[in-house]
C-alpha cells in the first residue's frame, strides 16, 4: 500500500461536500491499528447523502462485517459499500486508497445520474 495514497485518503477526515443542492457526500478517515480487519490501518466511511438527514445513498466503510453474496464465498469482509439506502453492504476489495476513492466517486455519479441530479462529474 503506498503510504503516500494512504497520507492523501487520511487528509480528508471531516471533509463535507456540498455536491449539488441538498446533496452532500461525507468522509470519516481514520488511522488504526493494523488488524486482520484492518490490515491497512484505516477505518473510513465516505457516504453521499441528502443534506437533510436520512439514509444515505450511497456508502463505502468499515462500520460492520457483511456476510459474502454468491455461492461458494466464506470470507466475512468489513470492507464493504452499500449501492443503495437499502442495501445492507457488499463486499469491497481494499486494495489502494486511490481506487477505493475511485470506486466511491464512481458510485457517486451513477447514484447522482439515476436520481436525475446535476453534477460536475
Amino acid at each position: 500500500m503506498d503510504d503516500d495514497e494512504l497520507e492523501l485518503l487520511r487528509s480528508l477526515d471531516g471533509a463535507a461536500y456540498e455536491m449539488a443542492p441538498d446533496v452532500l457526500v461525507e468522509f470519516t478517515i481514520k488511522r488504526s491499528p493494523a488488524t486482520a480487519q484492518r490490515p491497512h490501518g484505516v477505518s473510513y466511511s465516505m457516504v453521499l447523502r441528502p443534506k437533510e438527514g436520512g439514509s444515505p445513498w450511497v456508502r463505502f466503510d468499515k462500520a460492520h462485517a457483511v456476510a459474502p453474496r454468491g455461492r461458494g464465498r466464506r470470507r466475512i469482509a468489513h470492507d464493504h459499500w452499500h449501492r443503495t439506502e437499502h442495501d445492507e453492504g457488499r463486499p469491497y476489495e481494499f486494495t489502494a486508497a486511490m481506487k477505493l476513492l475511485d470506486d466511491f466517486w464512481r458510485e457517486v455519479k451513477r447514484t447522482l445520474d439515476e436520481k436525475n441530479i446535476p453534477h460536475d462529474l
